[in-house]
C-alpha cells in the first residue's frame, strides 16, 4: 500500500495564499468610508463585505478601468473638501482654545449636584457664546458631578482638540419659592 504524501513547505503556503486571494476583491470607494478609506481609493476587500455592504449601501463600486477614470473628477474635489473643512475644524479649535463655559445645576450646601452636566450643555452653553462647537466634539473624562471649575477637552477630529474650562455654579432658588420649615 502506498503512503500519502501531503503537500508540505512552499507548495502548501502556495496553496493557502491562493485561498485566501480567492476570497478577496478590489472596491473602487464613491465615499469616505471610516477606517477603510477615502473617495476613490481602491481597497481590497473581502467579497462578503463588499457584496453585502459595500456595494448595496452604495458606497463602492467593482474597481475596473471605467469606473476610476469617473470617479477621478471626485476624488480633486473631494480632497479639496476635506482641506477646507479640516481648516474650518482648526480655526473654530484655535477660537474655542481657553474659553470659559458656564453651566448652572441644582446642587445642595455642599456643592455636590443633583444630577451631573452633560455635554449637550457644554456645547449648547459655548455655541450661545459665539463659537462653533458639536454636541459630539465635548468629550468629557468622567461625570462632572461637583460645583467648581473643571477642564474638558474638546475634540473636533482625530488630531484636532483643544481644551476649555467650565465652570459649574448652584442654580438660585426662583424668588417666588417658599422655603418649608
Amino acid at each position: 500500500m502506498k503512503r500519502r504524501v501531503f503537500p508540505t513547505g512552499n507548495l502548501y503556503k502556495g496553496i493557502k495564499m491562493v485561498r485566501k486571494m480567492a476570497n478577496v476583491m478590489k472596491i473602487l470607494l464613491c465615499e469616505d468610508v471610516e477606517k477603510l478609506g477615502w473617495l476613490g481609493d481602491v481597497v481590497e476587500v473581502k467579497k462578503g463585505y463588499a457584496r453585502n455592504y459595500l456595494l448595496p449601501q452604495g458606497l463602492g463600486k467593482i474597481a475596473t478601468e471605467v469606473n476610476i477614470k469617473a470617479i477621478a473628477d471626485e476624488k480633486a474635489q473631494g480632497a479639496e473638501q476635506r482641506k477646507s473643512e479640516q481648516m474650518r475644524l482648526e480655526d473654530a479649535a484655535k477660537a474655542v482654545e481657553g474659553a470659559e463655559a458656564v453651566v448652572a445645576a441644582k446642587a445642595n450646601e455642599q456643592g455636590h449636584l443633583f444630577g451631573s452636566v452633560t455635554a449637550r450643555q457644554i456645547a449648547t452653553n459655548l455655541r450661545e457664546q459665539g463659537f462653533e462647537v458639536p454636541d459630539e466634539a465635548v468629550q468629557l473624562a468622567g461625570h462632572i458631578k461637583e460645583v467648581g471649575t473643571h477642564t474638558v477637552r474638546l475634540k473636533y477630529d482625530e488630531d484636532l482638540s483643544c481644551e476649555v474650562n467650565v465652570v459649574v455654579v448652584a442654580e438660585q432658588a426662583e424668588a417666588g419659592e417658599v422655603e418649608e420649615s
